[in-house]
């Protein structure tokens, strides 16, 4: 697919999305994607139809990645102006705006527009560390990335609740060090943890992400994944990791 052109700023450049003949806007003066964006979009449960909803999500790249994997109507909310305009531009320039809605705002207020229970599935790469009074940045876009500055994991986990439909599902790519918390706060809103999947550097190295869903009023029982490995020992990417970052992995959809 050709890239419609678009206007960029000064800092601005378009880098290639993995293999999908897809393109994204980045820029070193805010915070860029990274691999656990892409594993959230590949690792999501993503239904054929519905309503889809992306939240936190920066520069785009989870609801152009999704689009690769379904034709249903996809929105994503930013609370960063710039970063929300880089996703619209990034969306027009793989011409997709008629699948996919950029909303500047606060995922916090969102049910008070769409209401409750507006969405099948919700997926988020939220911030990763909390405040603890020696965050302050020099770059406030990558702060706010990082930093819980505009919202706590909490706050998160009960927005998706409230936009979620029962029996929705909601994805999240996050540190393995705030696991017990985020099954604890998505038991607590009624997002019942369903399927857990650890991403480690090498085979003999601690997971550094962690992927989890929950299903919305879903009855407890939780299934792990076998860990995913990024590198092998010749310091390659594995085969499966090649598969799914890169793209020839199909993972089925939801009817």
């Amino acid at each position: 697919m050709k890239l419609k052109q678009i206007s960029l700023q000064p800092s601005e450049r378009i880098d290639d999305l993995l293999t999908h003949e897809l393109g994204i806007i980045q820029s070193e003066e805010v915070f860029s994607f990274s691999m656990d964006a892409v594993l959230l979009a590949r690792f999501a449960s993503i239904p054929r139809r519905g309503r889809i909803l992306d939240m936190c999500t920066g520069n785009g790249v989870i609801p152009i990645l999704l689009s690769t994997r379904t034709s249903a109507p996809i929105e994503a909310i930013e609370i960063q102006p710039r970063l929300a305009d880089m996703a619209r531009r990034s969306v027009e320039m793989n011409g997709l705006e008629q699948q996919i809605t950029i909303r500047e705002g606060d995922l916090r207020e969102l049910y008070k527009e769409t209401g409750y229970g507006a969405y099948d599935a919700i997926t988020v790469n939220p911030p990763y560390m909390p405040m603890n009074g020696s965050d302050v940045k020099l770059n406030p876009y990558q702060a706010i990335a990082r930093h819980e500055i505009h919202c706590t994991l909490e706050e998160v986990i009960e927005a998706g609740s409230r936009l979620l439909k029962q029996g929705g599902k909601m994805s999240m790519v996050h540190k393995p060090l705030r696991l017990a918390e985020i099954i604890t706060l998505m038991s607590r809103y009624r997002v019942e943890p369903k399927v857990i999947r650890f991403v480690h550097p090498r085979a003999n190295m601690e997971a550094n992400m962690v992927l989890i869903e929950g299903i919305r009023d879903g009855k407890p029982e939780v299934r792990l994944k076998p860990p995913l490995i990024v590198y092998n020992e010749e310091g390659q990417y594995c085969d499966e990791f090649m598969d799914i970052y890169f793209g020839s992995y199909k993972d089925d959809e939801e009817e």
